[in-house]
């Protein structure tokens, strides 16, 4: 990053920790105040970033909306789009026209591909959501992944909202899981799972409460 460019940034309220080790196109569109870049950042293509954004150290944006107050670090973006109030890494790979909701929580290793996350959802650890449309409430237990391909094509996940997904649960897709239903830990979803219902094991079956 060149001192004019710098100065420009700085012009309008932004912070870039270290110009040495920071690269901003000249395409990108950082429209928003008190924003803090921090080092070995790399903001590319059509990126756009708005108010109160915190972004790195050591994070790639490639064609990114970026909206108002969203923290990212040690993570990658690609055209893909963020709603406010986000927390995104660290370790977090998001990518392939993705969106994620407003007060979303992406954390370590976690990885959304092609997929919808709605607000107030989280997909803390180690995760891979791939082809999901996922709803608001959603709470993605860590290890969880969404098994989108057969070996020939992709298939798609439908998570409802306010439902609890458990740690280690394998979703088999395509697959339905209906609005507040559960999945237990490690459970291999393989079926359709109705409205608050909570299944459980190798293949998942509803539990028994009795």
């Amino acid at each position: 990053m060149n001192i004019p460019q710098v100065n420009q940034l700085k012009s309008k309220g932004i912070k870039v920790i270290d110009p040495q080790t920071t690269y901003i196109d000249q395409s990108v569109k950082i429209t928003g105040k008190s924003i803090i870049i921090h080092p070995n950042t790399f903001i590319t293509g059509s990126t756009e970033i708005k108010d109160e954004c915190e972004i790195g150290p050591n994070s790639f944006l490639s064609n990114a909306k970026i909206e108002k107050n969203v923290k990212i670090t040690f993570s990658h973006i690609e055209d893909s789009h963020i709603e406010k109030n986000c927390i995104i890494g660290p370790y977090s790979r998001i990518r392939n026209n993705s969106k994620i909701g407003k007060n979303v929580s992406i954390g370590n290793f976690a990885e959304i591909k092609s997929s919808n996350v709605g607000d107030n959802s989280n997909v803390r650890h180690y995760s891979y959501i791939g082809d999901a449309d996922i709803g608001n409430n959603v709470n993605i237990g860590a290890g969880t992944i969404t098994c989108n391909y057969d070996g020939t094509e992709k298939h798609q996940t439908k998570i409802g909202n306010n439902t609890f997904i458990g740690a280690g649960s394998m979703l088999i897709a395509p697959i339905i899981i209906g609005v507040g239903a559960k999945t237990g830990a490690g459970s291999v979803v393989t079926k359709d799972v109705d409205d608050f219902i909570t299944v459980v094991g190798n293949p998942a079956k509803i539990m028994d409460n009795a």
